[in-house]
């Protein structure tokens, strides 16, 4: 029927309802069998119903049984239908889940920014839970399909001239919702696009709280013109989206009731068994009315799943997964790392231009520290994130241990490195740094470094992140401390430290890790304390100007020993 085309099971995304249906197939198929049989049940009491108005009454308890079985059978195919489907719904909202931040975890991280967070978080949140909830929809949709086109079959048994006539009502309905159909699918999409953009915001409420309280005016103009707006546009949208759906199930309905009018003051005329033939009529399309009229409001969150569908496969597509995943091994030994002219181009937000990285000649070994410096925006952080193998070259190479790095080995060695950025992410809990006796260890570092009083490690997991910046960056250094990898990276780690810690770190971690046959690299300001490190790398503009190197170990004043210009 044409209303049955409207409902677009088939035209949400194709990956994603495949994903789906690959996971559920037997769930899916009994569920549907279930709700099938309900509206096969329903539509034969209508016809019982409808025959027993003029029956006999010898022939009254036959049917009566008859109808007794039927009612129950449509009481138990309706339970085990919504039960099914229930189960089927919170099923696909968590496969999706699971389908989302597989391709997040894959995803090469220089896409992953590209994305963004605010996009995920809302695949992750609103438009996961969009498809789940049409799942959950699905067997008063499925139920009430077979109920109109059972009704439908019904009229044509009684009188296939009146059927006709309500096909062409019924298609005249179907065209009107069609059209609003059309229309309502923009600004559904509309309010599904600027959905991610409110995601950012709701972030901005919280990162960005302190920045909120200290400048009314920045308050105001964030809380009215930037949040207030993008949240009215969503209501907007979806709310005239919707409102068109209604609209165009209202005008269905009304055309029912016309035709019911015109039944049975006008066209049923002087015929054999009018009675019969009128009752009919009457029954069908009351008893229709109210699986047409639910049919007509559910089908828009078949439309709603669509968009949303649409979105998560829109966003899953961009996560490029170039890489082969390493197997469970462990960190790889670390003899050295040479970056062999590597360079990397990305768009410069204080040139407004794009800007080179490179080319890179650097070589690093166990038991070296090495400083980073130079002006901010010379590209430091990027080289780093170019050496752990976040961001592929895109030329020279990248050789560990005397072979190149690549894509079916790079993430095999960014295992080598323990990191903290200067954007660092602390979890609640040591994911991988499993062991006998993790929690001492973890609550002798904080000791050491002056944290034990705030926070403590409690069965593999951290009692509370509530910290300042300068005591999570303490805390992140634990977490390295316990992954025991290769190769340290500390990007500006004592800029949010106090003098004191500026001094442990300097003097006491960075020695001991020495100590330890550790590679380290040190992105810092601080120039009091460059006579500490083995090699001394300056940035500029994005090229390596000045390289110095001194004795290992040596806390004494560092020679220059090589001055490298544009290499």
């Amino acid at each position: 029927m044409a209303i049955i085309r409207h409902l677009h099971i088939t035209s949400i995304t194709p990956a994603v309802l495949r994903y789906l249906i690959s996971q559920s197939k037997g769930l899916l198929a009994a569920a549907s069998l279930a709700s099938v049989v309900h509206g096969v049940c329903s539509v034969f009491l209508l016809a019982q119903i409808s025959s027993a108005l003029t029956a006999e009454a010898p022939d009254r308890g036959e049917m009566a049984l008859i109808f007794a079985g039927t009612a129950v059978a449509a009481m138990l195919s309706h339970m085990v239908a919504n039960i099914l489907f229930e189960r089927l719904g919170h099923r696909a909202h968590a496969e999706l889940r699971r389908f989302i931040t597989k391709r997040v975890i894959a995803s090469d991280y220089r896409h992953l920014e590209l994305i963004g967070a605010a996009r995920v978080q809302s695949a992750l949140s609103e438009h996961c839970t969009h498809v789940a909830e049409f799942f959950v929809s699905f067997p008063l949709i499925l139920t009430n399909a077979v109920i109109v086109a059972g009704c439908l079959v019904y009229m044509a048994l009684l009188s296939w001239q009146v059927f006709l006539l309500a096909v062409i009502v019924i298609g005249l309905g179907s065209l009107g919702y069609h059209l609003a159909h059309l229309r309502a699918i923009r600004h559904l999409d509309i309010a599904a696009q600027e959905q991610d953009r409110l995601f950012g915001y709701f972030r901005s409420l919280t990162d960005g709280a302190k920045e909120l309280r200290l400048n009314r005016d920045k308050r105001a103009a964030f809380s009215d013109d930037v949040l207030g707006k993008s949240i009215e546009i969503v209501r907007h949208e979806r709310t005239y989206g919707m409102s068109l759906f209604i609209g165009s199930a209202s005008w269905g309905n009304f055309l029912i009731y016309a035709f019911i009018g015109l039944m049975l003051f006008v066209l049923v005329g002087d015929v054999p068994d009018r009675a019969l033939i009128m009752t009919g009529f009457a029954l069908v399309f009351v008893y229709m009315v109210g699986p047409l009229e639910a049919l007509l409001l559910n089908i828009p969150r078949a439309n709603l799943a669509q968009v949303s569908a649409d979105r998560i496969s829109e966003i899953t597509r961009t996560m490029v997964a170039s890489e082969i995943q390493t197997d469970a091994l462990g960190p790889p030994k670390l003899q050295s790392i040479t970056l062999q002219g590597v360079l990397h181009r990305y768009y410069h937000e204080q040139s407004d231009e794009l800007f080179t990285l490179g080319p890179i000649h650097l070589e690093f070994r166990p038991g070296q520290i090495t400083f980073l410096v130079g002006g901010n925006g010379s590209g430091k952080t990027t080289l780093a994130k170019l050496l752990v193998g976040l961001y592929p070259p895109e030329e020279g190479r990248i050789i560990f241990n005397g072979k190149a790095v690549d894509e079916t080995n790079r993430d095999h060695y960014r295992q080598l490195f323990s990191t903290i950025f200067s954007d660092f992410h602390l979890f609640d809990r040591l994911l991988e740094t499993g062991g006998a006796d993790l929690d001492n260890e973890g609550n002798r570092l904080l000791a050491k470094l002056h944290l034990q009083n705030k926070v403590k490690v409690q069965n593999g997991a951290f009692t509370t992140l509530a910290l300042s910046q300068g005591q999570r960056k303490r805390l992140a250094l634990v977490v390295a401390y316990l992954e025991n990898r290769p190769f340290f990276v500390f990007d500006e780690w004592a800029a949010d430290q106090d003098p004191v810690f500026k001094e442990v770190f300097y003097r006491e971690v960075l020695p001991e890790l020495r100590a330890m046959g550790k590679a380290v690299l040190v992105i810092s300001h601080d120039d009091r304390y460059f006579h500490l490190a083995d090699q001394l790398v300056r940035l500029e503009s994005g090229c390596l100007t000045f390289n110095s190197r001194a004795p290992l170990n040596d806390g004494a004043s560092m020679k220059d020993s090589a001055a490298i210009a544009g290499a």
